[in-house]
């Protein structure tokens, strides 16, 4: 019998990653919450795992979540999964935690089509930056950088420009 994604969990030492539920959503905006994260509505959190639980991942500790990836594959570019946001809990930081979400993300069935991953980047998120130049580097593809959102497209003062990492194609 093959177990469909929702029931797959992958385990590595004592995180388990899987598929977020509805009731990870308010977790994962707890998390956020408590980070330097910019925060989304409850809302957002509770739509991503409820309509798109099949590109978000969840890493958990004694059922306790300490990351999570949202994610999506835009309808009009069907070979991208765009990563909205990934939080780690400051408990599971230099653990390398990013990394395996992004990488159980891009596993995923929902991503076999997939052949980029993308997400915008501030300048100033160094972490950000050295996570997904990593992850082009552990598939031995490309990282290409552009302009995506100026700073003049976001209300308000203070808000960086947006840029847009590029990571692919991947090789499957």
């Amino acid at each position: 019998m093959t177990q469909t994604t929702k029931e797959r969990a992958v385990s590595t030492a004592t995180l388990t990653f899987s598929e977020p539920t509805l009731d990870d959503g308010k977790a994962m905006w707890e998390l956020v919450d408590n980070s330097t994260l910019d925060q989304n509505s409850a809302y957002k959190y509770l739509m991503m795992s409820e309509f798109f639980s099949d590109t978000c991942v969840v890493a958990k500790e004694d059922d306790k979540l300490v990351g999570f990836v949202t994610a999506f594959i835009p309808p009009e570019h069907p070979d991208v999964v765009f990563v909205w946001q990934i939080g780690v809990d400051s408990s599971q930081r230099g653990k390398g935690v990013a990394s395996k979400l992004l990488n159980e993300l891009v596993a995923r069935e929902a991503c076999q089509d997939v052949h980029y991953l993308e997400a915008t980047v501030t300048p100033s998120n160094e972490a950000s930056q050295s996570l997904f130049r990593r992850l082009a580097r552990d598939h031995d593809t490309e990282c290409k950088v552009t302009e995506r959102f100026t700073e003049e497209m976001f209300p308000g003062d203070g808000h960086e420009e947006e840029l847009n990492f590029r990571i692919g194609p991947f090789k499957r």
